[in-house]
């Protein structure tokens, strides 16, 4: 038997009973009309949508950052986060908002999971993880602010498992269940993983620290999930990061992209270790031995900008799940704002999530790729292409008929000229940011700049550009992606840092391609098929919504070729607005 909506009931029963309990919640939301949240006030600012994304999550008004807890759990999706339910600035007290959805692009919002009630977390509930215990029980580990301004872990249940929402939790009356152990500032103790089950039958969970300026993952472990011992060495600590943040560790296969549990350990995964310092997320590809309880990396972190990072602009405190319904492993990252603390009151809110990501191990073993879900592709609306163009030197092509200031595009380009590609000897000794901005959208080498020119004006005063440059190094090609936002606005008054990072891709091998998801203020590239990813937030004075363009352009002295551009206008996703409930 086969849905309106396309799919069939009865192979896909969990996913119709999810959408059944959606459509009624959403219908007593609208009647009941309340205004108060699992016991948090709700405030009612002034905002602005000019910059306001259209598919992106982000609540109605007020703060938002780290991602926390995503789950999957009875037909929804369920995603936590840091919110300040008082003001759209970084508050001094922190809650756990909640929303879910069916489809991790749809979403409602539901009561406030976890607010400060008890002397453990009186001063903010920080981030933390979710982890589904057999029996399908979901639990929450979070930070606590204490009565004391310490930095204590807790534990927090449903009250209710039969909810597919899962609208209320209890805290568990043991907490703490961690406190900053010997050696450890009462302030850098905070962001507990997804937990993982060993062969023991124990479970293990590391907790984001430093000590001496010496950045580490502490790890502790238990028989029930209630009470909790610290093992006597941190999982792994570095010397070069300094504190920790929303430290995430897991498990991908090596033979294909599926995802696998957090607890699967055997000869056919390596194991991710990552940490948020120096606003960004990076992380090392390595070995997780548990008879030592100790991760090896493939390579250490070395502080230069060879060490790896989910993306290379505006991406943080981000966290995966694994997806147990379709077998992946989705990432999460928070996209903080880039225009001032006032511009941010004055609109009411502040900070958007990513697209979530599918992320697996490349099959080169080296680093991780990423893609937009599958799912955001339900919201594609009008299409434009374009297959075999030459663009010569000084090229720029508009893409017409579709909605440029909220777009999904993708782009390939073949290089009929490679070889006369200008020379590179040592990337490794460059840092590709400072290149990127050296070398910018309006310089010309051979192969490059060529690209995308997204949120642009008709006669391009406004533009952020995102390129590639190829070079030619000892047995193969470099390629280098930057995004651009030198151009980015008219404003004086936001910030317009250039970004940019190697691909690990041989031009020789494979056509260079660029997919870009355009959402009013916000624009997440992916290069070379997920091998490089870069995030920018962009607030242009006049490039907006219909005023706003999108091109393709060719600023190098060597021509190259559109194999294949598509383009769709992206359609307004359903968030759900908090004053209809």
């Amino acid at each position: 038997m086969t849905s309106p909506l396309g799919f069939n009931i009865t192979d896909n029963m969990e996913i119709f009973t999810g959408l059944i309990v959606l459509i009624a919640y959403c219908c007593s939301l609208a009647i009941s009309n309340g205004n108060e949240f699992g016991g948090c006030s709700q405030t009612n600012n002034n905002f602005q949508y000019t910059y306001r994304t259209s598919y992106h999550f982000q609540p109605f008004r007020n703060w938002i950052n780290d991602p926390n807890g995503p789950m999957y759990y009875k037909g929804f999706y369920h995603l936590f986060y840091q919110y300040n339910p008082l003001g759209a600035v970084f508050g001094d007290i922190m809650i756990w908002g909640h929303s879910a959805s069916y489809d991790l692009i749809n979403w409602f919002h539901l009561n406030h999971a976890i607010c400060p009630s008890e002397p453990y977390d009186i001063n903010s509930c920080w981030s933390g993880s979710t982890t589904i215990l057999p029996g399908s029980k979901p639990f929450i580990l979070y930070t606590g602010i204490d009565a004391n301004g310490r930095q204590v872990q807790n534990l927090a249940m449903p009250k209710n498992l039969s909810d597919p929402l899962l609208k209320e939790w209890a805290k568990f009356s043991g907490n703490p269940v961690m406190t900053p152990p010997k050696g450890v500032k009462v302030d850098d103790f905070r962001d507990p993983t997804t937990a993982w089950q060993g062969s023991d039958g124990e479970w293990r969970v590391i907790v984001g620290s430093q000590i001496n300026n010496q950045g580490m993952a502490i790890l502790y472990r238990s028989k029930d999930f209630m009470h909790w011992t610290k093992f006597q060495n941190p999982l792994y600590s570095s010397e070069r990061t300094g504190m920790w943040e929303c430290p995430d560790f897991y498990p991908v296969s090596i033979n294909g992209t599926n995802g696998v549990d957090t607890s699967v350990l055997n000869p056919s995964v390596k194991h991710v270790i990552k940490a948020s310092f120096n606003s960004h997320d990076y992380y090392m590809l390595g070995t997780y031995n548990p008879q030592m309880e100790k991760f090896f990396p493939h390579t250490d972190f070395e502080g230069t900008s060879l060490d790896l990072r989910y993306d290379y602009g505006k991406f943080y405190a981000s966290k995966t799940f694994f997806d147990n319904v379709k077998n992946r492993r989705i990432l999460w990252g928070w996209v903080n704002e880039s225009d001032s603390r006032q511009d941010d009151i004055e609109k009411g809110w502040s900070g958007v999530q990513s697209i979530p990501r599918q992320i697996w191990l490349d099959l080169n073993g080296k680093q991780l790729l990423q893609w937009p879900v599958e799912e955001i592709e339900t919201l594609r609306g009008k299409q434009a292409s374009i297959n075999d163009k030459k663009l010569e030197s000084g090229s720029v092509f508009e893409v017409s008929g579709i909605t440029a200031s909220q777009v999904d595009v993708e782009v390939v380009f073949e290089l009929p000229e490679l070889e006369e590609a200008d020379e590179f000897i040592n990337p490794g000794l460059v840092d590709p940011q400072l290149l990127c901005n050296d070398k910018n959208a309006l310089i010309s080498s051979r192969l490059g700049p060529f690209g995308l020119l997204a949120l642009a004006t008709e006669k391009l005063t406004e533009q952020t550009a995102i390129f590639f440059q190829i070079f030619r190094g000892h047995n193969r090609s470099i390629v280098l992606m930057c995004s651009d936002q030198s151009r980015s606005s008219l404003r004086k008054d936001v910030d317009k840092t250039t970004y940019g990072a190697f691909v690990d891709i041989d031009a020789h091998q494979e056509k260079i391609s660029l997919r870009s998801l355009i959402d009013n203020s916000m624009i997440e590239s992916f290069g070379g098929g997920g091998r490089t990813c870069i995030t920018s937030r962009v607030y242009p004075q006049s490039a907006t919504d219909k005023a706003a363009h999108l091109y393709v352009f060719n600023n190098g002295t060597l021509g190259v070729v559109i194999s294949s551009l598509n383009a769709w206008s992206i359609n307004k996703a359903l968030i759900g607005e908090e004053e209809s409930f």
